[in-house]
């Protein structure tokens, strides 16, 4: 189980509604242990999977299943990648340079820093993966989540 947790005067609370339901399943009087660290920036997190996760939803399950395997992961890396958040490296196998995602740091981003990102992958798929949307609808779509 993992909680997010707000320090208080009167202690730790949770910090959303998920996290107090979770934390109701604690039996009261028994001692739990905790590793205490500060979460990534959660809002970032939280609009840049959305966004992705949105978009993931407007994909025709013969692309999920053809180009990504059904795996969100894999369309969220190949944005990534085509938003030009990558490294380069050497593929001993391919004998050949190919790209990987970097590893998204919400924790160490400023807001000008998210938004750009934010913002390069919203023009990679509003040009490649959801041409056929309106963005206004999309838009409004990814409001539930």
């Amino acid at each position: 189980m993992e909680l997010y947790l707000t320090n208080t005067a009167h202690g730790l609370i949770p910090s959303y509604s998920d996290d107090y339901e979770e934390k109701r399943k604690l039996k009261i009087g028994v001692t739990y242990k905790a590793k205490i660290t500060v979460p990534r920036n959660l809002n970032f997190h939280r609009k840049y999977f959305s966004l992705i996760n949105c978009a993931w939803e407007y994909q025709s399950e013969v692309r999920q299943e053809k180009l990504f395997k059904n795996s969100v992961d894999l369309f969220r890396k190949t944005v990534e990648i085509t938003a030009g958040h990558c490294d380069t490296i050497w593929s001993t196998r391919l004998k050949e340079f190919v790209e990987i995602p970097k590893s998204i740091a919400f924790d160490k981003m400023d807001d000008a820093e998210f938004s750009d990102l934010y913002e390069r992958v919203k023009d990679v798929l509003f040009s490649t993966f959801l041409t056929h949307i309106n963005e206004g609808e999309f838009m409004n779509n990814l409001i539930n989540y």
